[in-house]
């Protein structure tokens, strides 16, 4: 009798160690469950909206086609990410700057930088130079951009209106539209968003 009773303050101690236990990994997964049922959505999101419902340009055979005739393929022989650039109808002054500051930050991905492909859909600014389809700002040659035409009028909705203005889609090298950057985006944004999905 004495020996049983000795061994129920002991068996109390290794239940209650058990159960803290189980409480320690059971806590984030109840307080996650509050949070979603709750709405919470973290801030530490991209910079860009998310497409809803997603897209993938490869698979609807979404036609942009390059100055030469060629058709744009969306899945490169390496895998590329491309930038796709969609001004408004006049491309002057305040969209040429928004255009460079994007290559900008094309260019702060370093070694990673050839792993972005930049796409302008639209006829090229008066400023720069257009060589075999590709146009060029100026003289650095960090900042050019391939030319293209929306065949079918499919990235329109994306597009931006005000004059001068340039909204931006940025697309996985599979072809699935990852995120929108409407019109007034931060070029900033943008560029810490292709530093956490371009490594």
């Amino acid at each position: 009798m004495t020996q049983t009773t000795s061994n129920q303050p002991a068996q109390r101690a290794g239940r209650l160690k058990l159960l803290l236990i189980m409480g320690i990994f059971a806590a984030p997964i109840i307080a996650a469950g509050l949070l979603t049922v709750g709405g919470y959505q973290p801030s530490g999101k991209g910079n860009g909206l998310p497409i809803a419902p997603q897209r993938n340009f490869a698979e609807e055979a979404l036609r942009v086609q390059l100055p030469d005739g060629k058709p744009w393929a969306w899945r490169a022989d390496e895998p590329k990410l491309t930038l796709i650039a969609l001004p408004a109808a006049d491309c002057a002054d305040t969209c040429v700057e928004t255009l460079n500051k994007i290559a900008a930050a094309r260019v702060t991905l370093n070694r990673n930088a050839p792993r972005l492909r930049l796409l302008l859909l639209s006829a090229a600014p008066a400023v720069g130079k257009v060589d075999n389809g590709v146009w060029e700002p100026g003289a650095n040659t960090d900042f050019r951009w391939q030319l293209g035409t929306d065949v079918d009028g499919k990235l329109a909705p994306w597009r931006a209106r005000t004059p001068g203005a340039v909204a931006v889609l940025l697309v996985e090298s599979n072809g699935t539209a990852l995120a929108q950057y409407p019109e007034g985006f931060d070029p900033s944004g943008l560029r810490k968003d292709l530093q956490k999905v371009i490594r």
